[in-house]
């Protein structure tokens, strides 16, 4: 299958067939919105958000099975033993490719509660979709520094409605791939990541960090994919895939004032760079040495 013809075959095939999954399950998914908007009660919602994030699995069992399809993927998966799908967690993770979303619903999915990302406002008002991530309870951010107020207010609301059903936040802490063309053009002390924003993780610790029961730190790679991993997934060239899994308790050196405390910020400061150096470390490890 080197022939590039089949490989864009593949592509062709494997985008039509992710692009169908996600339209049948925003369709789904939109059809509980609907119920969930119409009778804005506690036990409705409850229901509703419970078949949305079923459905949601659902789209994460057929990703995977059309990966593994697709792909003769040589799976390391270290770690997550302990974690428990009737917990509530905050994940933190390096961001390497659009691949990573499907990766970690994947390899997530009954290890831990569903997985919720922080979405951008405008995608609300995308067709199905817009109406499916929100009843899911995806929270929706604006993220204008003058506008912080009211994603303080949508965390808080979020928080809320977590608290009904045990629910896994995701923070992809960079805030953008780590591909090798950006981090050549990008001044940071690590040689596989990006600085960290510090901040966005203490905003969604300040808002619900008492609700979460640990924090999941997730490190990812794809040691002979490391240029293209989503497009090489589709086409199916994706070889390996790297997932470290590490949990830390959500105690007092991760939950505190932040913004009130300058000893606390001082302190989270270093345990995030800590974890991100040794982050950094690992990867190269995997990365030089392709295992």
């Amino acid at each position: 299958m080197k022939n590039p013809m089949f490989a864009n075959i593949r592509l062709v095939i494997s985008v039509l067939l992710v692009m169908l999954n996600t339209a049948l399950t925003s369709l789904i998914i939109s059809f509980f919105a609907v119920i969930k908007l119409l009778l804005p009660v506690a036990i409705v919602k409850k229901i509703t958000v419970s078949m949305a994030n079923k459905t949601l699995w659902g789209w994460a069992t057929l990703n995977l099975w059309m990966l593994n399809i697709n792909n003769t993927i040589e799976w390391k998966i270290e770690g997550g033993e302990s974690l428990s799908q009737d917990n509530w967690y905050l994940l933190l993770s390096n961001h390497v490719s659009w691949a990573d979303i499907v990766i970690l619903s994947s390899v997530m999915k009954d290890k831990i509660p569903m997985t919720k990302f922080f979405l951008k406002y405008e995608l609300l008002y995308v067709p199905f979709v817009g109406l499916a991530c929100w009843g899911a309870d995806m929270p929706f951010m604006r993220r204008d520094p003058e506008r912080r107020e009211d994603d303080f207010n949508a965390i808080k609301k979020s928080c809320e409605n977590f608290r009904a059903v045990p629910t896994t936040v995701v923070n992809f802490v960079e805030g953008t791939r780590a591909t090798p063309e950006k981090l050549l053009e990008a001044r940071t002390p690590y040689q596989h990541l990006f600085k960290p924003k510090i901040g966005g993780i203490a905003f969604t610790l300040s808002a619900m960090g008492e609700l979460f029961d640990g924090i999941v730190d997730v490190t990812l790679a794809y040691p002979e994919n490391q240029n293209s991993p989503f497009i090489d997934m589709l086409q199916g060239k994706l070889t390996k895939v790297v997932v470290r899994i590490n949990l830390h308790p959500n105690d007092e050196k991760v939950n505190g004032d932040y913004f009130g405390d300058k000893a606390f910020k001082r302190g989270f400061h270093k345990w995030v760079n800590d974890l991100w150096k040794e982050k950094d470390d690992y990867l190269q490890d995997v990365l030089k040495n392709k295992e």
